[in-house]
C-alpha cells in the first residue's frame, strides 16, 4: 500500500494568451474548475497507474466532490476528513505555450492533526510505502512515524522550501526535486547534491527527463524524457513522481519505473487540466508500446 499524506485542491484555471507581469492585467480566454492540489494528482497517478493508494487529507464543507473525484480516480479516501475550514484551493494562469504561474491557499491542507494520521498509518509497515508533499502541515512528524514503522519514505519537495526539505531529510527514502529546487537546496546547505544526508535523490529535468542519484552506492541512472507538444504543465511533475513511486512499489527496477514515469508525465502535458489530464495504465503502456526500440 501506499500512503498519501497529501494536500486536495479546486484548481482554478485560467487560459491566458501569455502569463502577466508584475502590475499587468490580463484577460482571460477561458476558465475551469478541476482537482488539483500535489498530494491529490499524485494519489490519482498512482491509482490510474494501477497502484493502491490511501489519501491521508482534509477538505472543507466545499470539497466534497473533490473527495469523490479521488474516489472514483481509485483512491482510497477513508482518511480523508471534513473540517471546519475552507478547501485547499488554487488560481492557475497557463499561457498559450503551456506554461503555467500558481497561487495556492492551504485551507484544510494544514488543519490535519496528528493523531488523524498515526491512527491512518497504524497498520503500515514494511512494504509499504509514504508520499509527502509541502502543502500540508506535520510533514516531519509523518515521514518521521514513517521511517520508524519501516515505510519507504518519498518527499515530493514543492511547493519548494529549503528548511521544509531539510527538516524532511533524515527521515527519507527518496527526495524529489527538479534541477531548480536541487540547486537551491545545496545552496541552503552549502553542500553538494553527492553531500546531501539521504540514500536517493530523483532530479527531475522537465522534457529531458530524469536522473536518479543512488548516493548510498554512488552511481545514477539517467533516463531521458520523451518528445511531445505541450498543452498545459501543470501537474506532470505530480504524474511522474505518483507513476514512478507506484512502479517501484510493484517492483519495477529504478530505470523502468523512470521510463514509464517519463512516459506517463509526456502524456498528461498533452492534455489540458491537472488531475483529470493523468492518463491511465493503459494508455501509457500503448504510448510505450508505439515508441521506437532503444
Amino acid at each position: 500500500m501506499i500512503y498519501n499524506l497529501g494536500s486536495i485542491n479546486a484548481d482554478h484555471v485560467y487560459r491566458l494568451a501569455r502569463l502577466p507581469a508584475p502590475g499587468e492585467t490580463v484577460a482571460a480566454e477561458s476558465y475551469s474548475l478541476g482537482l488539483g492540489g500535489k498530494g491529490a494528482n499524485q494519489s490519482v497517478a498512482i491509482a490510474k497507474s494501477g497502484g493502491k493508494v490511501r489519501h491521508i487529507g482534509a477538505v472543507g464543507g466545499d470539497g466534497r466532490w473533490m473527495v469523490e473525484r479521488l474516489e472514483e480516480a481509485g483512491v482510497d479516501c477513508t482518511p480523508v476528513l471534513q473540517l471546519e475550514a475552507a478547501s485547499g484551493h488554487a488560481i492557475i494562469t497557463v499561457d498559450a505555450a503551456g506554461e503555467n504561474a500558481i497561487v495556492i491557499h492551504a485551507g484544510a491542507n494544514r488543519a490535519i492533526a496528528e493523531d488523524h494520521v498515526k491512527q491512518a498509518l497504524a497498520e503500515a509497515g514494511p512494504g509499504d510505502a509514504l508520499i509527502l508533499q509541502n502543502e500540508t502541515g506535520l510533514q516531519v512528524e509523518t515521514a518521521r512515524l514513517a521511517q520508524e514503522q519501516g515505510l519507504f519514505v518519498v518527499y515530493s519537495a514543492a511547493p519548494f522550501e529549503a528548511e521544509a526539505a531539510r527538516a524532511v531529510l533524515p527521515y527519507l527514502s527518496l527526495l524529489i526535486v527538479n534541477e531548480l529546487e536541487a540547486a537551491q537546496l545545496c545552496a541552503a546547505l552549502g553542500i553538494t547534491l553527492d553531500a546531501l544526508e539521504v540514500e536517493n535523490v530523483l532530479v527531475t529535468l522537465g522534457a529531458r527527463g530524469a536522473v536518479w542519484h543512488d548516493l548510498a552506492r554512488g552511481h545514477e541512472i539517467r533516463v531521458p524524457g520523451f518528445a511531445v507538444e505541450a498543452v498545459d504543465t501543470t501537474g506532470a511533475g505530480d504524474t511522474y513522481a505518483g507513476y514512478l513511486l507506484a512502479g517501484l512499489s510493484e517492483g519495477l527496477a529504478v530505470d523502468e519505473a523512470m521510463r514509464v514515469a517519463a512516459a506517463a508525465a509526456a502524456l498528461q502535458v498533452t492534455r489540458p487540466g491537472a488531475a483529470e489530464a493523468i492518463p491511465t495504465g493503459a494508455e501509457v503502456a500503448e504510448f510505450l508500446a508505439a515508441q521506437p526500440s532503444a
